[in-house]
């Protein structure tokens, strides 16, 4: 009974935490289409694992330049399916996207297999890795 309980009080945190993790997502998502440095500086944790589907792995602070100096422009981020995992203070986000934009290496048009990993610190979720791998 007292398993059942605790599994019930868990449930409900993480249930509790969801719309607040897909609202996280969604801020790096606007923050990424826009450029805007200063609401990524808040959503990215300072240790950072920010891994491309290109095998381009940059910090926190290399991911923000590319933003903000427009090397990586996204137009558009589309979440075409999400799966939210809670696990005390860290939530575990599997995700099927459209992302499109242009880089150094040209336009980009990417169907994608995203894993982003976010730690609860101070009060707000923020991300501390990002993998991604290309559908075909």
């Amino acid at each position: 009974m007292r398993f059942f309980l605790v599994s019930l009080v868990l449930a409900g945190l993480a249930s509790g935490q969801e719309p607040d993790v897909r609202a996280a997502e969604r801020a790096w998502a606007k923050a990424i289409t826009t450029n805007n440095a200063a609401a990524l500086d808040k959503l990215l944790g300072d240790q950072l694992i920010y891994a491309h589907s290109t095998g381009i792995v940059d910090t926190k602070k290399d991911y923000i330049a590319k933003i903000a100096s427009g090397r990586q422009k996204y137009e558009g981020v589309d979440h075409q399916s999400m799966i939210v995992k809670l696990y005390g203070n860290t939530v575990v986000v599997h995700a099927r996207m459209h992302m499109w934009g242009i880089n150094p290496s040209g336009k980009f048009d990417d169907h994608l297999m995203m894993l982003h990993v976010w730690l609860k610190s101070g009060g707000a979720w923020q991300l501390v890795a990002h993998q991604t791998t290309r559908l075909k």
